[in-house]
């Protein structure tokens, strides 16, 4: 079979268009990888620690290269024990004008103890909180990369909130504290997203991600909106279709003031709360992953 010139012509931009296509929101691991080792060689980032303060004047710096606004909520959180620590959440906004939204969040701060730890003269140290902490803000960086090139038609919120793994779980007492103050104070009275993605611990080697419970209760279409995109990238061995736990996650105080956000976490990691949440536990693979996934909802929604 021969073709034409002009039928060639049209097929070689019909292929380099595609080229382009596949090549448009793809997030790359190793910038996120990179990302995610400025803040563990920062330290960790517990409240009130220098390497805490560090770290957030560094996300700051950052992301105002890429976003349109970058906006700070700081307050003091009063502890249940008595005291106080110093919160920061950080808020960074592409076309903040648009109506149309999407809300990311993760969080930045780690573990002040490594209560996982079987040995008790371990628990009272810091995590170094690669997977946990690091690897949520490593995403949100390189995704600002990619947003920065390919710049969205929606509105793009992509929150870094504090705090979160602070206190008692068992107790629920001094953890979500980030993201029930901004659930508190939210951008504006209206503020509701079409929908919203919690990124959490997105950087194990071993990526498995499955369903959550409180999120497929409250929010079943975004559950459907975010494994379905990964389905259609061919992701199914990361995000599992199925459903495993219940997790009390930045999630929960969102869902409870309205914002249809789900939790995207690997649970199923074995140095969660350990010293051992390590550089070597997580994998640029694994960012790559998570991040095309949220590239790709962005600019479906974005019809791009």
């Amino acid at each position: 079979m021969t073709v034409g010139a002009s039928a060639l012509a049209l097929m070689v931009l019909a292929a380099c268009h595609g080229k382009e296509s596949e090549g448009r929101g793809r997030v790359s691991g190793d910038a996120a990888i990179g990302y995610a080792k400025t803040q563990i060689d920062f330290g960790p980032r517990v409240p009130g620690t220098p390497a805490w303060q560090r770290t957030g004047d560094w996300i700051v710096a950052e992301m105002r290269k890429r976003a349109d606004t970058v906006v700070e909520q700081r307050w003091t959180h009063t502890l249940k024990a008595g005291g106080t620590i110093p919160m920061r959440n950080i808020l960074a906004r592409f076309r903040p004008a648009a109506t149309d939204r999407i809300l990311y969040v993760t969080h930045w701060d780690t573990r002040p103890m490594a209560d996982g730890e079987t040995d008790p003269t371990k628990r009272t140290h810091p995590i170094p909180g690669a997977n946990d902490g690091a690897s949520g803000v490593a995403l949100f960086l390189a995704l600002g990369d990619v947003l920065k090139k390919t710049p969205p038609t929606v509105g793009v919120d992509l929150l870094f909130v504090d705090g979160e793994d602070y206190g008692n779980f068992d107790k629920n007492t001094d953890v979500l504290i980030g993201s029930s103050y901004f659930a508190q104070h939210l951008p504006s009275p209206n503020y509701r997203p079409i929908f919203g993605v919690l990124w959490d611990m997105i950087g194990d080697r071993d990526l498995q991600i499955y369903q959550e419970q409180n999120s497929l209760a409250q929010a079943p279409e975004v559950v459907t909106r975010v494994w379905q995109a990964a389905a259609d990238l061919g992701y199914t061995n990361a995000f599992v279709p199925q459903v495993k736990y219940a997790v009390t996650d930045d999630h929960i105080p969102l869902l409870a003031a309205g914002l249809h956000v789900i939790d995207v976490i690997d649970l199923d990691y074995p140095d969660h709360h350990k010293l051992s949440d390590s550089m070597d536990k997580i994998s640029a693979k694994s960012l790559s992953t998570v991040g095309d996934v949220a590239a790709a909802l962005i600019y479906q929604q974005s019809g791009q």
